[in-house]
């Protein structure tokens, strides 16, 4: 196995009509929009891409307009994460089918397995492709927690490459690099305010739902890092902040989405009962894209 999780891969949003069907244009405008911002990867049906609210019919049509849109210029990573085993396989092998690059598999939700059975969980579904694996660590929105340890006996499987961790907590990040040293195990950031902080301790990049709106900004956190610009890369880091911080406006993903319409991609609503921004709030968020130079 050697596809190599690494860079900055925006945790996409979904594109819907005033119908609540996917956006079709939208989707390939955001799609050019980013992979132009120089991501190194793209991340469709995220937690970010409102997945928990989709039908089966619909993640495979995202899946299948991305893949085709794409078209081999990044890496495409699909979020086919359930919360059963046999479910998380169906629609693994539906994103296998249509022609991903890797998948990322959330924690199961809801119930609350113990590492034992996580491992069992994520063994199995391993078994069931040829895909690679990202795992997916979010106590967060999950209430489930992947301990270190339990990553680290995971990444011995050929086809688990990488995890992305959620958790903001450094020190379980640190501890997945740290236990997986001297693999090929990447480790990911999933909270953009530390992509800068990650690569410091050795992760190999980020998923960032920040990217959505400003990818070129998070792409120079990552190159200027790796190019020995350490200041320029944080600075990068400390300028991204507001942007990330302006998520508490509204309930996550709308100001993603509302920032994305205020720089001309249609990303319509967020899938009820999530609700648009207030007129206040929305114009708190057009003078941060402003002051970022997004606008």
């Amino acid at each position: 196995m050697n596809f190599s999780p690494r860079g900055i891969i925006p945790a996409m949003v979904t594109p819907f009509t005033k119908s609540l069907e996917i956006n079709e244009s939208s989707l390939r405008k955001l799609l050019d929009h980013l992979i132009e911002g120089g991501v190194h990867g793209v991340f469709i049906i995220s937690s970010t891409g409102e997945s928990y609210a989709m039908s089966t019919k619909e993640k495979r049509r995202a899946i299948e307009i991305t893949v085709d849109h794409v078209a081999g210029r990044v890496a495409v990573y699909a979020g086919t994460g359930c919360i059963t085993t046999d479910e998380t396989i169906e629609l693994t092998n539906i994103a296998e089918d249509c022609g991903v690059d890797a998948v990322s598999l959330i924690t199961p939700y809801f119930i609350s397995p113990n590492q034992q059975e996580l491992m069992d969980h994520y063994k199995k579904i391993a078994e069931n492709t040829k895909l690679p694996i990202l795992l997916y660590n979010n106590v967060g929105r999950t209430n489930v927690n992947l301990e270190a340890k339990t990553v680290a006996e995971l990444a011995k499987v050929p086809n688990i490459v990488g995890i992305k961790d959620s958790s903001g907590d450094m020190t379980l990040s640190s501890e997945y690099i740290r236990m997986t040293r001297g693999t090929k195990f990447s480790t990911l950031i999933g909270r953009d305010t530390l992509i800068y902080g990650g690569l410091c301790y050795g992760a190999s990049g980020a998923i960032a739902a920040c990217a959505n709106v400003a990818p070129r900004l998070c792409v120079e956190i990552y190159d200027k890092f790796n190019a020995g610009d350490l200041k320029g890369s944080l600075d990068c880091q400390y300028a991204l902040a507001p942007l990330r911080l302006s998520f508490n406006l509204g309930s996550f993903p709308v100001v993603i989405k509302e920032a994305l319409t205020l720089q001309g991609i249609d990303m319509g609503t967020c899938i009820s009962p999530i609700a648009p921004l207030d007129e206040t709030k929305r114009t708190q968020l057009k003078k941060i894209l402003q002051d970022l130079n997004l606008l």
